[in-house]
């Protein structure tokens, strides 16, 4: 460790690295939160609503307060390339193809899309609930160093000169377990969320693929 830098600034660092990891990782908990109540919400409203449906037309045609969240976007992202096809048909190589599965493709880009948004600070997560023992290890070693070198200068070896500022040091590492543990769960926790609303959004795009075709065949008629 440098001379000139002093034990104690490094250790306080330490703490105030561990308190920012605290805030970060609570202030994702929230927002993840929000974020998946949210999506459920919108999604049940949505689902009912397009498959109330009589047509493919009117459930394109929902009112913009009921066709919101992650799948309502998949809806949409499949209703607009319908229309882009019909009037690109043979003027572009990204309508070149099999035209189900062009649409399976486009609804599944837009799928993965929904996903990424719904992972995003599930690393930060991981980061946080891999690094903070670590981080406070590092500041309790750092301590107890601390607390060596004072106690060897004092030239004291009693109980009470000892286990004060050895104690004092070992909050380091408790606070790094008691930042560690909330991310580690919550990010547990979240994985889940998302492996469980994928597998909704999974099983809409498979039921819009089926019934495309026949609502489009019947359209034509």
């Amino acid at each position: 460790m440098p001379h000139h830098i002093s034990p104690t600034v490094i250790i306080d660092g330490t703490l105030y690295t561990l308190v920012a990891f605290s805030v970060a990782t609570w202030t994702v908990i929230l927002f993840k939160i929000w974020q998946f109540t949210k999506n459920s919400h919108y999604n049940r409203r949505f689902s009912q609503a397009f498959w109330d449906a009589a047509t493919l037309d009117q459930a394109k045609a929902l009112p913009a307060e009921v066709a919101r969240g992650p799948q309502a976007r998949i809806a949409q992202q499949g209703f607009a390339w319908m229309n882009e096809s019909q009037q690109s048909t043979g003027k572009s190589l990204k309508y070149r193809g099999i035209p189900d599965e062009l649409l399976e493709h486009s609804l599944l880009v837009q799928m993965q899309k929904e996903q990424h948004c719904m992972e995003g600070g599930l690393t930060m997560l991981a980061s946080i609930g891999s690094t903070a023992p670590f981080v406070g290890l590092f500041g309790t070693v750092l301590g107890i160093m601390h607390a060596m070198h004072e106690i060897t200068a004092s030239g004291s070896t009693s109980l009470d000169v000892v286990a004060g500022p050895i104690g004092d040091a070992l909050v380091a590492t408790a606070i790094g377990i008691a930042v560690a543990v909330p991310a580690v769960l919550a990010y547990n926790f979240f994985l889940r969320q998302v492996k469980q609303q994928r597998a909704g959004l999974e099983n809409f795009v498979t039921s819009f693929l089926h019934v495309t075709p026949s609502a489009n065949a019947s359209g034509k008629e």
